[in-house]
């Protein structure tokens, strides 16, 4: 009877795992929405497209943390290069002007 009680938690245990292998994999790849996915794993994860579509996205390269700050600091960097180059642009004509006052 022991041996019986044995194998049915251990066939527990190893069917949990199975069931949660989506958000298990999603905490060893260190995803950042890690707790979304679990809770997604949970309550949909026994239809088994529910589960494929939790392993899939536990298998997804993490998404870019800010990606809108990154978009704001990238057109910041290229207007200040543009306003740096045009400010470069206009002192050597100041310069070239000085030099050649006849021109």
């Amino acid at each position: 009877m022991n041996e019986r009680v044995a194998i049915q938690i251990i066939a527990v245990v190893i069917a949990l795992a199975l069931y949660f292998l989506p958000a298990i994999l999603a905490d060893r790849r260190k995803r950042v929405d890690v707790l979304t996915l679990a809770l997604f794993n949970a309550c949909m994860g026994w239809t088994v497209l529910g589960w494929l579509l939790a392993l899939y996205w536990a298998l997804q390269p993490n998404p870019p943390k800010d990606l809108a700050g990154e978009v704001v600091e990238k057109r910041k960097l290229v207007r200040m290069r543009a306003f740096s180059s045009a400010l470069l642009l206009r002192v050597q004509r100041r310069d070239t002007a000085r030099d050649h006052p006849d021109r």
